[in-house]
């Protein structure tokens, strides 16, 4: 490991901005550092081996990152999520029974095993990506609500489930494990609560504004590595001690500095990183030479989009609701590395499950899209609040 393949690393972590300039339609950045990845790993010039410790660890820390910012994305402070919760419940219920069955589809068509990776992947949602296209876009009204109340619910089932359909025979490891890192996750939130009114408290944080230590950030960090220590140690994933700070800092609030803070760290280094390794683990030749891995692919983009609108239907929303829905990332994401890594999946599995969540963040960007004329066509009855306001 050298300062020359770190450059390599950030100049490829800038395909993702690049690649989001380039048009006018909203594209999430990781599709640009995913494929960026591809051209700088094992697929392309082979200058960056994601199997060399140091990159991987270094993975493994932006993976975690990725997965605190999944947390941190899912909107628990807003007043009006209860109120979408049974419609977001629901949708969740109707794509997770949808799911099965065609996740057995999928492993049929492409004559693979693993229907229950498959069936997860399919269930899942990202949080992580529509929130901010909505906060982008102002997107606003009942559909939006509804949506993210489903990958919220989505986001939480489904992160839990991966390292359970990965590894079944780990599965009491995995149970044990997510437990500690749930009670570690209640105690440290309790007493959070409970030092918040202290004065010091609010002197120290005021301190910490002023002279630009960025205590929040600090402590958020520590608590990350905290919980990922604690699961490794317990034989389970650093994607549910992740997920579970990420989850812990949406509770407790903070001010806007941390945010801002959290995203430089995460948003502006490691998570790209992430996306870069992962896009140089995959192999996309192998997904090329086994015509069973594109059939593969192309039916969980279908399958994935198929659900999602089905569910919208079903609840009598805009079919656009269910369009955008199928957005996905952080758990097909989740599924390639600790596939990868665990050699459960091959790399052509593996890359064809991040091929068809690129595609559902294409499709994403057209129900978006038809949410926002929907919304436009609408303004005159009631002006919409954007999301978050």
């Amino acid at each position: 490991m050298s300062f020359g393949t770190l450059l390599v690393i950030v100049l490829a972590g800038l395909g993702g901005p690049l690649l989001a300039l380039s048009g006018r339609r909203f594209v999430p950045v990781m599709v640009g550092e995913i494929v960026a990845g591809v051209l700088v790993g094992h697929t392309g010039l082979g200058s960056v081996d994601p199997s060399h410790p140091t990159i991987f660890f270094l993975g493994q820390v932006g993976f975690a990152m990725l997965m605190l910012t999944a947390g941190v994305h899912l909107p628990l402070r807003d007043p009006r999520l209860p109120r979408s919760l049974r419609d977001g419940a629901l949708l969740a219920v109707i794509v997770g029974v949808l799911a099965v069955p065609a996740g057995l589809a999928a492993a049929d068509l492409a004559g693979t095993s693993h229907a229950a990776v498959y069936a997860v992947v399919l269930a899942s949602g990202s949080a992580a990506v529509l929130l901010p296209a909505f906060e982008e876009t102002a997107a606003g009204g009942r559909a939006v609500l509804s949506v993210m109340a489903q990958v919220t619910i989505a986001d939480v089932v489904t992160i839990v489930s991966v390292p359970i359909v990965l590894q079944p025979q780990r599965t009491v490891h995995a149970v044990l494990g997510g437990t500690l890192v749930a009670a570690t996750v209640l105690v440290l939130f309790g007493a959070t609560r409970l030092l918040a009114g202290h004065e010091w408290v609010h002197r120290v944080r005021q301190l910490s504004k002023h002279r630009h230590w960025a205590l929040d950030l600090r402590l958020s960090l520590l608590v990350l590595f905290l919980l990922a220590w604690i699961a490794q140690k317990s034989g389970t994933s650093v994607l549910i001690a992740g997920f579970a700070a990420g989850v812990m800092v949406a509770l407790v609030g903070g001010p806007k500095r941390l945010s801002t803070q959290m995203r430089g760290v995460a948003e502006g280094f490691f998570v790209p990183l992430y996306f870069v390794i992962l896009g140089a683990q995959l192999d996309l030749r192998g997904l090329f030479e086994h015509p069973s891995m594109l059939v593969l692919a192309g039916a969980l983009a279908a399958l994935n989009l198929l659900i999602h609108v089905s569910a919208a239907a079903l609840r009598r929303l805009p079919l656009s609701a269910g369009v955008t829905a199928s957005a996905q990332l952080g758990v097909p994401a989740a599924v390639a590395s600790l596939g990868l890594s665990e050699h459960v999946l091959s790399g052509p599995i593996a890359t064809a499950i991040v091929a068809a969540a690129l595609v559902s963040l294409g499709v994403c960007t057209l129900g978006v899209e038809s949410l926002l004329r929907r919304q436009s066509a609408s303004t005159a009855a009631s002006p919409p609040q954007p999301l978050g306001a």
